[in-house]
């Protein structure tokens, strides 16, 4: 994985953050500064509802909005694959499971909206660098990014040795080729972690035990195992972050773009166009040939604007961090082996991005299907 370079500046209310691979920017990001987001934050909330029609309950966790929880992030995980995708809700009630003014220890899995309160859950993780610890599971998973098998089975070795029996982890790609004396390290950090989050459990309710420490800590998280530089715009901006994030990390001053928003249109080297609309059920992007008219027949010129636009959506994708159902209207291919080219691109095109993302394939319609995770939890 290439070094990467973190950019922040604040303007107006808002922090604006820059990811650089390469010299490229490849993730782009906004935060309210008085409203950190909250993903990952752990609470020790109070029941204050429980609604048996949707098998949830309203969670007061101390913040702006109560959270909901719904019982599949109550009830213990069945799977270490599938989780509980394939349960059987109705074999268990809400109402059997938490009643109003109950304490209940949760996690922030989607952050709350204009609209709604955070998505909490009972299935508790702890993020480094390295590793993600998982309390009460028994299992250890290693990121299906590392495809070396002798380095799975030594990573998963090192992890079972360092782990009690109450303990299970996820083992992330960054801990590829990583000496053991780190990971065992982080992993006696993040298990201290937790047991210091244990012992504040009889504190009166609602009341935050972890913070997250917004986008800003998420990313650092992430990326520092990678060589990571940081910039801000100024020293205020330095300041706060240092005041408000992380107290231990380096960030140098430099003058920095200035880019608050995306636009819906991009155009390609080759002339044509994607553009790209955000809609309630899904992301839509069509391809248009723009300018280009080609110099071969109608076909290569067709496949020719599609393939490059290919390159261009996987990039937008990971830079925009656009998660649900991706719609891709291409300009129509009538040959089948034009569509699996376009198709193969993207899947090569998207291993490059550290979210998962599945392609789907292409509909009766022509248009392709894909899936991708918020890396945020929006």
């Amino acid at each position: 994985m290439s070094k990467i370079r973190i950019e922040i500046k604040k303007e107006f209310n808002k922090i604006i953050i820059f990811v650089y691979q390469e010299n490229e920017l490849v993730e782009f990001y906004t935060e309210n500064i008085d409203k950190k987001r909250l993903e990952g934050n752990i609470y020790l909330g109070v029941v204050k509802d429980v609604v048996k029609g949707m098998q949830s309950a309203f969670i007061d966790i101390g913040e702006e909005k109560n959270a909901l929880i719904h019982i599949k992030d109550i009830l213990p995980k069945e799977s270490n694959v599938t989780g509980n995708v394939n349960l059987d809700i109705q074999k268990y009630q809400i109402q059997d499971l938490l009643k109003t003014g109950d304490k209940i220890l949760v996690q922030i899995k989607r952050d709350c909206d204009d609209q709604k309160g955070s998505r909490v859950t009972k299935d508790i993780k702890l993020t480094g660098n390295y590793i993600i610890l998982m309390p009460y599971t028994n299992f250890i998973t290693v990121s299906t990014k590392i495809e070396d098998t002798k380095e799975k089975e030594r990573l998963i070795n090192i992890a079972k040795k360092s782990l009690p029996k109450e303990f299970g982890a996820i083992i992330r790609t960054s801990s590829n080729n990583i000496e053991e004396g780190k990971i065992k390290k982080e992993i006696t950090e993040l298990i201290n972690i937790w047991e210091m989050i244990l012992k504040r459990q009889n504190e009166k309710a609602p009341i935050k035990l972890f913070d997250n420490n917004g986008l800003i800590g998420k990313l650092i998280t992430d990326f520092e195992p990678l060589g990571l530089e940081i910039y801000a715009d100024s020293n205020e901006t330095k300041e706060f972050i240092i005041n408000n994030i992380d107290k231990n990390v380096e960030i140098k001053i430099k003058q920095i773009q200035n880019l608050s928003k995306m636009p819906r249109k991009i155009w390609l080297k080759c002339g044509g166009f994607i553009t790209i609309d955000k809609c309630e059920a899904l992301t839509a992007i069509d391809v248009n040939s723009g300018k280009f008219t080609g110099k071969c027949e109608l076909e290569d010129t067709i496949l020719k604007v599609n393939l490059e636009a290919t390159k261009e959506i996987a990039k937008q994708m990971r830079l925009r961090d656009i998660g649900g159902i991706i719609i891709i209207d291409y300009i129509d291919m009538d040959k089948e082996e034009d569509r699996i080219k376009v198709q193969q691109l993207m899947e090569e095109e998207t291993k490059k991005d550290r979210s998962k993302v599945q392609i789907l394939g292409f509909t009766k319609l022509g248009l392709l299907e894909i899936t991708r995770k918020h890396i945020l939890g929006r």
